[in-house]
């Protein structure tokens, strides 16, 4: 199993979006790359503590790659929008992609080359290591399937698409 967070936006539809995808064994909410330690919501919720809503994704690489998981990232976020998604505002809603392993920078950086190529604005979503990550509180941890009328940025056509989304190089 490989190992990979994405940032994008606040992190119940971000979760929800993955989980739907097959090859995604495991979802975990949290805080990621931010300069305190073991941060509560209500601090994160401040924007001063550097943390971004992040999703921690566990994928068996025998049926997923990475490059499909950063290719349906982008598609559940702007790309072009910093420090918001939908109408969720502030530092701790950036986008990002932060990897574990130096071996996946090159997939990585690809898939955000291809982006930028495709679109006139600059991107502005972060691509960087791992500095930390501390798991969220249990009561956001998949949220959206505990309050399906829970508010999320993401339509839920969105779901649907990821549900049926197939890596068709693997």
């Amino acid at each position: 199993m490989k190992e990979i967070y994405f940032a994008g936006g606040c992190f119940w539809g971000t979760q929800h979006y993955f989980k739907q995808i097959d090859g995604v064994v495991e979802t975990t909410v949290g805080y990621a790359n931010g300069h305190t330690s073991a941060p509560s919501y209500e601090e994160v919720y401040t924007d001063s503590t550097g943390y971004a809503e992040t999703v921690r994704i566990v994928y068996d690489e025998s049926k997923i790659s990475l490059r499909f998981l950063v290719e349906m990232f982008f598609k559940a976020i702007d790309p072009t929008s910093l420090n918001q998604q939908g109408e969720d505002k502030g530092t701790r809603y950036r986008t990002g992609v932060y990897y574990t392993d130096e071996s996946q920078y090159h997939i990585i950086r690809q898939v955000f080359d291809e982006q930028q190529a495709n679109i006139s604005s600059q991107l502005v979503v972060e691509l960087m290591p791992l500095e930390n990550f501390y798991r969220a509180e249990e009561y956001h941890q998949n949220y959206l399937d505990k309050n399906p009328q829970g508010y999320c940025h993401l339509p839920l056509a969105l779901f649907e698409y990821a549900k049926k989304a197939r890596d068709n190089k693997m």
